[in-house]
């Protein structure tokens, strides 16, 4: 782009948010005004978007992890981390756990939820991708987009159907559509206060475990992918699918291992929602996956590091909308924040690594 076209289109932009910008709620002078009045609140606002923008990044890196690898765009992610959570309550259903049981009683169903919720969401993807998606490997790309897009309806439709169950799982309610109820089991005390810290700044127990799990969920695929012999394997084959297959690498195996891993992630991201917000719904996926696929484009498709940079931003930025713009504008800035980087870095932050897309 020259130079003259770059400073138009500076201008354009500028234009358009000074003219669409207070009809958004962007009022500078009223925001000023009430983080100044408030600076506690903004801080707030700051933790609640740090810790959904963990999660989001941490259902972020399933879209990173599989279109570096395959070049695919799996739409069927979100719904899948939404199954995740119905099977997170399910096992807590089996455990009879209630709202406000005690920390240490429920740390085993949390275990549980953890693992099942894990190992089935990773068990289904990895069962997509073989019936769904290696048929289509080498077809035109749009015929595994659509698949994807097919996969993410069935997903949807079978939470629910799962919604629906309740003569066998009981947690579920009444009706099959309603939001459902997930035990809340996190302590809420005040981390600040228990050490003697006076702020108005509320940072929990349950705000510190959810935000420490999403941490270390990636900062250990990242550790996986940059320093086992499995993640250098899936480097190799993002890198050159044809020349990791001549050196001995297979191709299949690795697929199947990305599947399973983004799976993985999905379902213990559907676990900590549920933690956090208490209420799970069958169309849950759809937001979050679409958010969740914004902040992997936002980061650099293709790059870990990239995915996670985007979750966060998506969340600070939504929370900071919520608060000082305008809820129902929320959507809109954040992909307008998202088009105005494209615009000017069409890779993403991080940009596309070319060398290392996993």
């Amino acid at each position: 782009m020259k130079q003259w076209q770059r400073i138009v289109l500076y201008v354009m932009v500028g234009y358009f948010i000074l003219l669409l910008g207070p009809v958004a709620g962007l009022d500078l002078p009223r925001i000023v005004k009430d983080i100044s009045q408030s600076p506690s609140l903004l801080i707030t606002q700051l933790l609640v978007g740090l810790i959904n923008g963990a999660i989001i990044a941490v259902i972020a890196l399933g879209y990173t992890l599989v279109y570096g690898i395959i070049e695919l765009i799996n739409f069927a992610h979100g719904d899948l981390y939404m199954l995740g959570g119905f099977a997170a309550l399910t096992v807590m259903g089996a455990f009879g756990v209630q709202d406000g049981a005690p920390f240490i009683t429920s740390i085993l169903p949390m275990l549980a939820a953890l693992l099942v919720a894990a190992g089935f969401c990773a068990g289904l993807n990895v069962l997509t991708e073989r019936y769904a998606y290696r048929p289509l490997r080498n077809a035109p790309r749009l015929a595994p987009l659509i698949s994807a897009i097919g996969m993410s309806f069935i997903f949807q439709n079978l939470g629910l159907f799962w919604g629906g169950l309740r003569s066998f799982i009981p947690i579920m309610g009444n009706t099959a559509a309603a939001p459902k109820s997930f035990p809340d089991l996190l302590p809420r005390n005040d981390i600040l206060e228990a050490i003697g810290i006076e702020s108005k700044v509320d940072f929990t127990v349950k705000d510190l475990v959810v935000l420490v799990v999403a941490v270390v969920l990636m900062v250990a695929l990242n550790l996986f992918v940059q320093r086992t012999p499995a993640g250098k394997a899936m480097r190799a084959v993002a890198q050159n699918r044809d020349a990791a297959k001549i050196v001995g690498i297979n191709v299949d195996q690795i697929i199947v291992l990305t599947f399973l891993i983004g799976g993985a992630l999905a379902g213990s991201a559907g676990l900590l929602v549920g933690l956090y917000n208490n209420t799970i719904v069958f169309t849950m996926g759809f937001t979050a996956g679409l958010r969740a696929f914004t902040a992997a484009v936002l980061g650099g498709i293709g790059n870990i590091t990239g995915a996670m940079l985007g979750g966060v931003l998506i969340g600070l930025l939504s929370a900071l909308s919520d608060q000082y713009l305008s809820s129902r504008w929320t959507d809109a800035w954040v992909f307008g924040v998202l088009v105005l980087i494209l615009v000017f870095r069409p890779s993403g932050l991080l940009g596309e690594n070319l060398q290392e897309k996993v």
